[in-house]
């Protein structure tokens, strides 16, 4: 029904957007540029307004998240206290996407020091975890089930986070995920889709543990369904009282050792005691006079600085939002850059990753001339990274936070896979993430798996700034969020779409690693889909809500004290701002 209603709405939509085109005036929705010879006007999804307020705003893909984070705000926490917050309820509300039994990474701009940190929450392999033994175990190209379980390094990250720069005690930031954990939640149209999916069905009904927690009679809920998880409020009461001690030693970490152990997986109580997340310096390249920053590998945002210095490199605005030259351009520059991300990006205290040579502009200048204007590629620089399926989705929540003095989270928490590997410690409501599963078996290349080694990583929070402008933004989704965030910067700078609009426009993705295929959403127009298809790219059209192309918030300063945010219209969520303290 919804699928029938959603393509009825489509086909309607671009005469609903030539209509607000013509109200409105072409430059806001499609620059003040030429299109391609036979213009073609593209079509937004919603056509929201950004959110704007003298305060802070928290955007994410759930309401209640965003809520969380902001009655935070109101109680005197600052950006990292709410974003945390935030995060806690969103691994209740969205469990296939999220959640303590996973990793994170965060990008924060302070403010008054007006410096940007980054933070790598990702865990580590368990001890044991060779390649020997998992070929014992039979694994010998893709890692998955109880062998692609990693430590979990979210909760850390959080302590991590807070201890550095949160105002509020770790009690205080899970009052709200304790609460509707215990007193329940409705579940919403997207993430009922999503969790009642029959393939996830299937998962979680493998596993007693994912059955008991996460299926009612056999079927994921339904839109407007209450659901509980009142084993997961008794964790997050463990971590209140203990800080990370309670989820990496004692009661959880019995039950995520046993359900592991029992499986294969070599995982000890010191691999989960042990471990520490770290600081990391961003990493950043320049485009168009804006600076763009991902963090660094062991992620794949190297990947979308790449893109970016090969996009440069050609006249993108001359080429017109949406049209077929310009996202010809991205695509082929999608290519390129990600053959480089697979073959060289690892665990940088197990591998030497050559970051700057990547980085270069010189080397930006050198890929670029391999793209062919008039002819899509349908191979480039073969990637070796056995064992990985070709997907551009992943399961995976952003969500971004500003405070009223201008502090700027960027943060992205995620299960990998939809519900992980599908295997929840018994008696703790965690689902167990699969993040092992992006190591590779291959003998002697750089991400191949070993004991205490971190894995490549899809996760990618990101920032940009020009002058006093200052954007957090994400877009999740696997392997499409580097292309994504590529994507988005264009559309800020090449096409000045304020932080709404840019979520809304229409985007590809690319999920394989070779051959000329590429998704298209249908908010790109027929003619640049259609001109793309002469080129030699291999077009399938697919509607937006699909959750192909991910999901993204942003938040943004511009120096005048206003703050300004925007959030996914594919999802559910919403930007909630800040209700300021009256007398």
């Amino acid at each position: 029904m919804w699928s029938k209603l959603t393509e009825l709405r489509w086909k309607a939509f671009p005469f609903i957007v030539l209509t607000a085109i013509a109200a409105v005036g072409v430059q806001r929705y499609c620059g003040i540029h030429a299109q391609d010879p036979t213009p073609a006007a593209p079509k937004l999804m919603v056509g929201r307004s950004k959110v704007m307020t003298k305060y802070g705003i928290v955007a994410a893909s759930q309401p209640l998240a965003a809520l969380a984070g902001t009655h935070i705000l109101e109680r005197g926490g600052n950006a990292i206290d709410a974003a945390i917050a935030a995060n806690a309820v969103m691994g209740l509300v969205e469990p296939y996407y999220n959640g303590i039994g996973g990793d994170l990474f965060v990008t924060y701009y302070e403010a008054k020091t007006k410096k940007l940190y980054g933070l790598n929450a990702g865990g580590w392999a368990p001890s044991g975890f060779t390649p020997a033994y998992l070929r014992s175990k039979g694994v010998t190209r893709g890692i998955s089930g109880a062998f692609s379980v990693t430590v979990p390094g979210a909760v850390k990250g959080w302590e991590m986070m807070r201890a550095r720069f949160g105002t509020l005690p770790m009690s205080d930031l899970l009052q709200s995920a304790i609460f509707y954990a215990d007193d329940g939640f409705p579940v919403t149209d997207v993430i009922a889709d999503e969790w009642s999916a029959p393939a996830q069905v299937r998962k979680l009904a493998a596993d007693p543990g994912s059955t008991q927690t996460f299926l009612f009679n056999g079927k994921g809920p339904n839109a407007g369904q209450i659901v509980k998880n009142p084993d997961l409020a008794n964790t997050f009461r463990l971590i209140a009282a203990k800080g990370p001690a309670g989820f990496y030693e004692g009661k959880t970490a019995d039950a995520i050792l046993s359900v592991l152990n029992a499986k294969g997986n070599t995982m000890t109580a010191a691999d989960l005691k042990d471990y520490q997340p770290e600081w990391v310096e961003p990493i950043s390249t320049t485009y168009r006079g804006w600076t763009v920053y991902e963090l660094p590998p062991n992620t794949q945002g190297i990947a979308a600085l790449m893109m970016l210095n090969m996009m440069e490199q050609y006249p993108i605005t001359e080429y017109g939002l949406t049209s077929t030259k310009a996202m010809h351009v991205m695509i082929e520059s999608k290519k390129l850059a990600y053959a480089d991300m697979l073959r060289y990006v690892a665990d940088p205290k197990f591998a030497t990753v050559p970051v700057l040579p990547m980085l270069s502009k010189e080397t930006g200048k050198s890929r670029a001339a391999l793209i062919n204007p008039a002819k899509a590629a349908c191979t480039v620089e073969p990637s070796k990274f056995a064992g990985l399926t070709e997907s551009g989705g992943g399961d995976t929540i952003y969500l971004s936070v500003i405070d009223q003095d201008g502090n700027i989270v960027s943060l992205i928490q995620s299960l990998y896979s939809a519900f992980g590997s599908g295997i929840t410690a018994p008696g703790t409501g965690v689902m167990l993430h699969n993040r092992g599963g992006l190591f590779t078996m291959e003998d002697g290349h750089p991400n191949q798996i070993a004991p205490r080694k971190r894995p490549l990583h899809t996760i990618i929070p990101a920032f940009m700034e020009k002058g006093d402008v200052k954007i957090g933004f994400g877009i999740m989704g696997g392997f499409n969020q580097a292309q994504a965030h590529a994507q988005f910067v264009s559309d800020v700078v090449d096409f000045g779409l304020d932080v709404q609009q840019a979520l809304e426009v229409g985007r590809f993705t690319k999920g394989s690693f070779t051959g000329c295929d590429v998704d298209v959403e249908s908010l790109v127009p027929d003619a640049t889909r259609k001109a793309l298809q002469a080129m030699g790219h291999i077009v399938r059209t697919i509607p937006p809500r699909s959750g192909t192309f991910g999901y993204g918030q942003d938040v943004m300063s511009d120096g005048t004290g206003v703050h300004y945010a925007g959030s996914e219209p594919r999802h559910d969520g919403a930007a909630i701002p800040q209700q300021p303290r009256i007398k």
